[in-house]
């Protein structure tokens, strides 16, 4: 059940996937209200980060300033994979994207602008090709 490590094949293989909807990071005090399935959780020294949906987030009254598109990177990356990281965010920068990653058990998820969503997945599609 390992993941991949090899670089050049977590790019050539991340197959980067735009989720369905509009997300927001928000803090929640006293824990997650009623109505709201974050999609990521931190637990920071200064509260409870979490990234949900916004209209989740609307019905709840939590206050955000970010609003995202998710995109999930299909490949199985391996916990300690060195680069990829690194190589995505670097494009996406180029391309004068901001970009939020988190690592989940298998996949890498990246939160970026929504309205640049599109934008951001041309930009991860041709890195993808690059390297194959």
């Amino acid at each position: 059940m390992t993941g991949e490590t090899d670089l050049q094949k977590l790019l050539r293989d991340m197959r980067p996937e735009l989720n369905p909807g509009r997300y927001v990071f928000t803090m929640a005090e006293g824990g997650v209200p009623s109505g709201v399935t974050p999609v990521v959780t931190v637990a920071e020294q200064e509260g409870l980060t979490l990234v949900v949906p916004q209209a989740e987030a609307d019905a709840a009254g939590m206050a955000y300033d970010y609003v995202a598109g998710w995109v999930t990177l299909r490949v199985h990356s391996a916990l300690a994979a060195v680069g990829l990281t690194a190589a995505v965010s670097r494009a996406l920068a180029d391309a004068g994207l901001s970009c939020n990653v988190v690592a989940g058990f298998h996949h890498d998820h990246l939160f970026v602008p929504y309205d640049d969503a599109g934008r951001a997945m041309e930009v991860l599609q041709r890195l993808s090709g690059a390297s194959a």
